[in-house]
Formats: C-alpha cells, sequence, structure tokens
C-alpha cells in the first residue's frame, strides 16, 4: 500500500521571519493513486497576530472569523497523525513546511514534518517532468481540472486540487526517480524497467515522405525546428 497526504495551508500572511502565522490546513489522503475520501481539515487563532490585507484578499479568512479557532498546540497531535508516515504531497514545499514546523515549535512538540513524513515538493516534481508554468492554477488548466468553484484559496480546496494535479501530472508513473535508485515505475502490475521495445523498421518510402514534412516545417518556420531536421537523424 502507497499512502500520500497531499497538503497545503494559508497563513496571516507571507513573512514567518516577522511573526506571520497559519490560520488554516487542509489534507487530503491518497492510497494507492485513489483519493480516498479520508481528511483533515481546521481553521486556527493566529493570536495576537493579525491577517495581512493582501492575504485577507486571497483566502478571505477575517481576524474576527479566526477569533474563536483552536490554536495550533491543540489540533498538533491530530496532524501529526494523520500525516504519519505518508508521502506529503506540498505545492511549493519551501513555504508551507517551515510555517507548520515553526508552529510545531512554538507548540513545544519535537517532531517536524519531515521526521513523520517523507515531505515531496510538486513544484519540483512539475519542473522534472519538463512543465514550464507550474503554479496550481497553471497545472490544474494544463490537465482540465474545474477550478470554477475556487473564488477563494482555501487549504483543502487546493489540497483536493493538489492531489488530483499531482494523480494527472503522474500518471502511470508511481515512481519519478524522486524515490531512490530502488524505485521502480509500475502501472497495471507491469514492471517496466522488464518490457523490452524491439526496434521497429521504418520503410524507406515512410522515411522519404516523413523528411519532406519536414523539410516543409523547416521552410515555414524559417529554419527553427526544434528536432533534427531532415538527414540529421535523431539523438
Amino acid at each position: 500500500m502507497i499512502r500520500q497526504v497531499a497538503l497545503d495551508t494559508e497563513t496571516t500572511g507571507l513573512q514567518l521571519a516577522q511573526g506571520d502565522r497559519v490560520i488554516e490546513i487542509g489534507a487530503v489522503e491518497i492510497i494507492d493513486r485513489v483519493r480516498t475520501g479520508r481528511h483533515f481539515h481546521c481553521y486556527l487563532s493566529p493570536g495576537t497576530r493579525k491577517v495581512n490585507v493582501e492575504a485577507l484578499a486571497v483566502h478571505g479568512l477575517s481576524d474576527e472569523f479566526l477569533a474563536d479557532k483552536p490554536k495550533f498546540s491543540e489540533i498538533a497531535g491530530e496532524l501529526l497523525e494523520f500525516v504519519a508516515d505518508s508521502e506529503l504531497l506540498i505545492h511549493n514545499a519551501g513555504f508551507d513546511q517551515p510555517f507548520l514546523d515553526r508552529e510545531l515549535e512554538l507548540a513545544g512538540r519535537g517532531e517536524r514534518l519531515g521526521s513523520v513524513a517523507r515531505v515531496t515538493d510538486t513544484i519540483r516534481v512539475a519542473r522534472q517532468l519538463g512543465y514550464m508554468r507550474v503554479s496550481l492554477n497553471a497545472l490544474c488548466l494544463r490537465h482540465d481540472i474545474d477550478t470554477s468553484h475556487r473564488e477563494f484559496h482555501g487549504a483543502l480546496l487546493d489540497a483536493e486540487l493538489l492531489a488530483d494535479v499531482y494523480l494527472a501530472m503522474t500518471a502511470g508513473q508511481v515512481a519519478l526517480g524522486l524515490a531512490g535508485p530502488e524505485a521502480t515505475v509500475q502501472r497495471r502490475g507491469v514492471v517496466a524497467d522488464r518490457i523490452v521495445i524491439p526496434p521497429m523498421p521504418v520503410a524507406e518510402a515512410d522515411q522519404a515522405a516523413h523528411a519532406g514534412v519536414l523539410a516543409a516545417i523547416l521552410k515555414a518556420s524559417k529554419g527553427k525546428l526544434l528536432w533534427p531536421q531532415p538527414g540529421e537523424g535523431s539523438a
């Protein structure tokens, strides 16, 4: 069984060093590449820290709304239990992980995210797969994932979108070279590194036709062909 958890947070602002706090956490469980329906979600009181105006415009979580919400220390154990022993998928982990580690520190917890789960930055995954635009919105658009209900950023909603994006990006790729040299790509019970694909001969007439098409594209693009030009062969 492969257990993954897609996680997102919302914060009072972007400045961790200046005291901004986590005010919402959303996490969605995935087992063997299927969303199970289990999730973790909570809003949090940031104590005396006020929500930044720019952040409020993004997530819509006001000081008044958060005033009676629990403190992070009250939910820390439940959060750690939910993400424990999973691959934790975070879009831009370099932002969310330090915020959550800081909250764990302030709550007097000895654990950090990286000590209870293996953190994977899904932006890194997207870039390794060759995506040029790696924002969550751009990836949703790329994979036809509906975001019409996303009027504001919300941690649970964004975690759900992230889970769908990750599964779409890595369809058919259980391992992406991120899990170590022993990782093997598997799908439908087939071990990919045991598949032998024999070379396919190409008829001379087909080669000539292909070269003709490339020559026409080369002419139309004024020499800006990105793949091997006719006669150059392939790498």
